[in-house]
């Protein structure tokens, strides 16, 4: 008799699936057995991941396109997954971007949009599924956050605000699902390997610069999938990203200023 898979019976919904870490934490849930509902801005793209992942791993896997930066899209997705007779027992917010770059002189609707998919989008989908995940007391939310969210990021600002924000808000639903079978995990990475750096012009500062080669995605999403298995509140990858997340709180804020400020300016 083939031994049960963690997940089996379960369903994942996973965002900003069509590339990157999200393509990866969806990799990790199908592994374990979990049916999968992968949402992007990519139709293409998001079939290609579904049909591979569902043919490997032998679960169910179904797409719906969507642009979770606009608002209300979170409501619709959700409408749209009712409407197909498709359940989520996991959400995994992992779409986001960021911009690299002085506040003064920015785009105020990419800047705007920043708070709409990364933070707005993420409370969306996680109260709407909320309320089933503590009814069956089982599944959870993993949401993708990044070292950004243990520091201010001047010439980063809104994207490092963003992120602290997530980083505040898994917290304290773990706090508040403490004890009810359901999990809650922040996945915090450094800088990865994935088109998120090319967008957000990151590639090119000191801070690329000095830390070396990005961890790869698949590694990445692989520490947030175990972090969340064992319900582990704060998942950091790398031992060096840990050591400086640790160390933060003990620098004067305004040397972490200063040293954010070098960091994320552009290289020479």
């Amino acid at each position: 008799m083939a031994r049960k898979r963690k997940g089996e019976g379960q369903t994942a919904l996973v965002t900003g699936a069509s590339m990157g870490i999200g393509v990866d934490l969806a990799e990790c849930f199908a592994k374990d057995g979990y049916d999968l509902i992968l949402t992007a801005r990519s139709e293409a793209a998001l079939k290609e991941v579904a049909d591979r992942l569902a043919a490997k791993h032998n679960v169910k896997a179904a797409t719906f396109t969507s642009d979770l930066g606009v608002p209300g899209n979170g409501a619709k997705l959700a409408d749209a997954i009712a409407a197909a007779g498709l359940t989520v027992d996991v959400v995994v917010n992992n779409a986001g971007y960021g911009i690299a770059g002085a506040f003064d002189g920015s785009d105020r609707a990419t800047q705007l949009g920043m708070i709409d998919l990364n933070d707005r989008a993420l409370v969306e989908l996680s109260h709407i599924y909320w309320p089933r995940m503590l009814a069956n007391k089982r599944g959870g939310i993993l949401n993708v956050a990044s070292t950004a969210s243990f520091q201010p990021g001047p010439l980063m600002a809104i994207y490092y605000a963003s992120k602290a924000f997530v980083l505040s808000f898994s917290e304290a639903l773990w706090k508040e699902a403490e004890g009810t079978g359901v999990h809650v995990s922040c996945l915090c990475p450094g800088p990865t390997v994935s088109q998120f750096r090319e967008r957000a012009g990151t590639g090119k500062t000191n801070l690329a610069k000095n830390l070396g080669n990005a961890m790869g995605s698949a590694p990445v999403a692989q520490q947030g999938y175990r972090g969340w298995r064992k319900n582990k509140r704060v998942v950091i990858t790398g031992t060096r990203n840990k050591m400086l997340a640790r160390l933060t709180p003990f620098l004067p804020r305004k040397t972490l200023l200063g040293i954010v400020h070098t960091m994320q300016s552009p290289s020479t």
